[in-house]
């Protein structure tokens, strides 16, 4: 067994699942205050403070959220829906001037900047006893999202992360093995064994767990999801929004 360091944040951090059955209750003012502070506090690139959080309450905009994902009905039931935005536009307004935009360095700092800090929400919300889980099918259909969020030129929207009081939490998933993963000062080679070993006892997990058991594997998904999440329109939509232009 490999010797760990034991606190509450990091038995809070090794005991994520996502959460997509949640109760009726909402969460309170302080609950949501507290969670959108631990976000805000979060790293940012060159500190360009490059996202902005729009919480969804209309329940409108709810229902289409649902739609446009592809039916994640999460979206529509838990207490919160929060989305994360790249947003350059609020640099142009503070300096009063048209920036160089349109690089794809930007695009990176933007979405690594959101990710960060919907990681750091998630975080502050399990820290509460709440569950959440992230909506990257906000980009399935991104121009409706766009639209329905009202983003001017230079703002993007990354993902999505719902969350609220759980009524069910799924058993802990199986991640890769730290060996696939940690590697020291160079890249290594994947080791077949090792992936094939995980393989299965993902299956397993899929076949034996509490709630709409399954045949999957992990190398299935791999297959499976890379063929469907490509989504071959938001290069244009993002050149068209000011990002990704060189």
């Amino acid at each position: 067994m490999i010797p760990m360091t034991q606190n509450s944040t990091i038995k809070a951090l090794t005991s994520h699942v996502s959460v997509r059955d949640f109760t009726s209750e909402p969460v309170s003012e302080a609950d949501r205050n507290a969670i959108f502070e631990a976000a805000r506090a979060s790293s940012s690139s060159c500190f360009l403070q490059v996202v902005t959080v729009i919480r969804i309450t209309d329940p409108e905009k709810r229902r289409a959220f649902v739609k446009l994902t592809g039916g994640q009905r999460h979206i529509e039931s838990a207490a919160e829906f929060w989305v994360f935005c790249a947003d350059y536009h609020r640099c142009e307004a503070m300096t009063g001037k048209a920036l160089d935009l349109g690089w794809t360095e930007q695009l990176m700092v933007g979405c690594t900047d959101a990710a960060i800090m919907a990681q750091s929400a998630m975080a502050a919300l399990e820290s509460l006893g709440l569950g959440g889980v992230y909506a990257g099918g906000i980009r399935n259909s991104i121009e409706e999202a766009d639209r329905l969020l009202g983003l001017p030129e230079n703002v993007i929207p990354v993902l999505g992360l719902a969350f609220g009081h759980p009524a069910y939490r799924n058993e802990l998933k199986p991640r890769l093995p730290r060996e696939a993963l940690l590697c020291e000062n160079t890249y290594r080679e994947p080791d077949p064994a090792l992936l094939e070993n995980y393989d299965r006892e993902l299956a397993r997990y899929y076949e034996t767990r509490s709630r709409s058991p399954k045949k999957d594997s992990w190398k299935a998904g791999i297959e499976r999801i890379l063929l469907r999440e490509r989504r071959p329109f938001l290069l244009a939509y993002l050149q068209k929004k000011g990002f990704g232009k060189r």
